[in-house]
């Protein structure tokens, strides 16, 4: 993921300002969803995939710093920009210790908040590439991500193609808990539609065929939900 691709949530009730912010983000090559107050902007994160959250502070239904609390107790890692007429310092403390990663008060320039926003996201980015695991074990199975190599035990390796190997990936790191299709499509493909759909489920079924070789793991479908990993308990990734 680099800033030109993406994916921003933004909440902000004034909706001609929030048409104004998206619009001049959208010219930057990022993906804006706007929503127009909390209540809206947390059922939006629940049901797409953001890589930075831009959060008004004063909304109604739900203020920006209780729907900043929701958005970190469901991921501890996406960066989160408030924006505020506030200056009082007990506001600024609270936006932070609501688990914020920068604070702008209006008004401000556009160009000032891009430059935060690719400022953070460069962090971001960072951290996560430090903290991504390379390699990962299942069974009697391992597998090198970042040279899409599957190995079972002292055999040959299978090289995975790209979509292969994302998608075993994100079934890995969550293993025996369930990755939920439209999470996985928006991550790997980019949008949850039939073609996109139909397209994972052919990576699916090669991906089983390259697991039957121990039978204690499989890929088992979850009704109406999404994919499940299944392993020993005692095998983890490195």
């Amino acid at each position: 993921m680099t800033d030109e691709n993406a994916k921003v949530l933004l909440c902000e009730d004034d909706e001609n300002f929030g048409d104004v912010l998206r619009s001049y983000l959208e010219m930057n090559d990022f993906e804006v969803k706007l929503a127009v107050d909390g209540a809206q902007g947390w059922n939006t994160f629940q049901n797409e995939e953001f890589d930075l959250c831009i959060l008004d502070v004063m909304m109604p239904k739900k203020d920006g710093f209780t729907l900043a609390r929701e958005i970190r107790k469901k991921d501890k890692e996406i960066p989160i920009i408030f924006l505020t007429a506030k200056t009082m310092k007990e506001d600024i403390l609270e936006g932070f210790e609501s688990g914020a990663d920068d604070y702008i008060t209006k008004p401000f320039s556009s160009e000032e908040l891009l430059m935060r926003i690719r400022a953070i996201l460069k962090r971001s980015q960072r951290r996560r590439a430090q903290e991504a695991p390379k390699e990962y074990a299942f069974g009697e199975f391992t597998f090198n991500y970042p040279l899409r190599l599957l190995k079972y035990r002292e055999e040959e390796e299978q090289k995975l193609s790209p979509k292969e190997a994302q998608l075993l990936q994100l079934l890995a790191q969550a293993k025996n808990e369930v990755v939920e299709r439209s999470f996985a499509l928006e991550k790997i493909w980019g949008e949850d539609s039939y073609f996109t759909a139909r397209s994972m489920d052919v990576f699916i079924a090669k991906l089983r065929k390259y697991l039957k070789l121990d039978e204690d793991v499989e890929i088992v479908n979850i009704h109406g939900n999404g994919f499940q990993l299944l392993c020993p308990e005692n095998s983890s990734g490195s």
